[in-house]
């Protein structure tokens, strides 16, 4: 297994309410209108527990929850990908309305993916840590 961690991001909230919003999956979709978004993913269906879409030149995969330890991790796993990918997201309340967030992404891929993709997943995983603090901090206030 292959493994990501984004940096760790800063969110104006209490790791409660943050947690509240990010283990129930409906409340990712108002992301799906986020232009750096738009041009990666379509296809986006969220419930819940998971979520799906499609990526030009990959198809259409998704995530489900799997596991939510209140207030700190939501562990997810992959569905319908070409090759096993778990998602961990880890919250810590640093001060009053101050949660520090990770995103973890463990993937079981063949060397020759693995070059090909290591610097795009590595990207990406910030990147969506990114979207997430800002639209979280930015929503929650």
């Amino acid at each position: 297994m292959t493994t990501y961690e984004s940096e760790i991001k800063a969110i104006s909230s209490s790791e409660e309410v943050v947690f509240g919003i990010l283990s129930d999956l409906k409340n990712i979709e108002k992301l799906q209108d986020n232009p750096s978004l738009k041009d990666k993913a379509k296809e986006l269906e969220f419930d819940s527990d998971s979520c799906s879409f499609a990526i030009e030149g990959f198809g259409k995969m998704g995530f489900r929850i799997v596991e939510r330890e209140p207030f700190s991790t939501i562990k997810m796993v992959s569905e319908n990908a070409p090759v096993e990918i778990s998602v961990w997201i880890q919250l810590k309340a640093v001060a009053e309305n101050d949660t520090r967030m990770k995103i973890t992404l463990k993937a079981d891929l063949p060397m020759m993916i693995k070059m090909m993709v290591d610097k795009k997943l590595q990207e990406g995983i910030n990147s969506i840590a990114e979207l997430l603090a800002k639209t979280l901090s930015a929503q929650i206030n």
